[in-house]
């Protein structure tokens, strides 16, 4: 990567890690692009360069975010010792709540977006490199475990679904009932689904 790309994504992310800043401090509805700018040391016109508007800079923000969240799961497998496809999916699981259960700002703000952070630009074909990253490696493991499943991104999709509702409900309210009491449950939903939508190789 060159020096102008270098910095084109230095300052790129700095307006991102600023609006996330200002956006769980303030709010979204009130932080303007001004106080965004002004906090990160830049033009209001370089802003425009990356952003249509903030809400076109909010929607990049949520996606940037739920894909470094994947990565930090998708590096804490890498280093573990987990058998099993449907293993490896529960630690991946597991490892996500307690990220968000650690960190309240960042599960506020994606609110109940967890999975379209991950599949918004997948069905517009630019997918992020964080994402296809946890993507590539969903899709590595199922056939390294010798799964066969027709539609892997819609198993993926109501995965990630379910623990984003389940996270927003469960830790930030504690409705139905805690995080805690609720993930056996959570576990043998994503098990039934597993078992209906994938099988073994012949």
């Amino acid at each position: 990567m060159g020096k102008l790309e270098r910095n084109k994504k230095e300052k790129n992310t700095t307006l991102l890690q600023t609006a996330f800043e200002l956006f769980t401090e303030k709010g979204f509805a009130k932080t303007t692009i001004s106080d965004i700018v002004n906090r990160a040391g830049l033009a209001k016109g370089t802003f425009y360069l990356y952003f249509k508007d903030k809400y076109d800079l909010r929607d990049q923000l949520i996606i940037h975010k739920t894909g470094q969240l994947f990565v930090r799961a998708h590096h804490a497998i890498a280093g573990k010792e987990v058998n099993g496809f449907e293993n490896k999916m529960l630690f991946v699981v597991d490892f996500i709540i307690e990220e968000l259960k650690k960190d309240k700002a960042l599960l506020t703000f994606i609110s109940k977006n967890l999975s379209w952070g991950i599949f918004k630009h997948a069905f517009e074909n630019t997918v992020t490199e964080e994402s296809q990253q946890f993507y590539a490696y969903y899709l590595e493991q199922m056939k390294k475990d010798h799964i066969v499943c027709k539609e892997p991104d819609i198993v993926l999709f109501t995965i990630i679904e379910l623990v984003g509702s389940t996270c927003y409900s469960c830790i930030l309210y504690e409705e139905p009932v805690s995080m805690e009491e609720y993930l056996p449950y959570l576990h043998q939903v994503i098990h039934q689904i597993l078992a209906a939508f994938t099988n073994p190789e012949n």
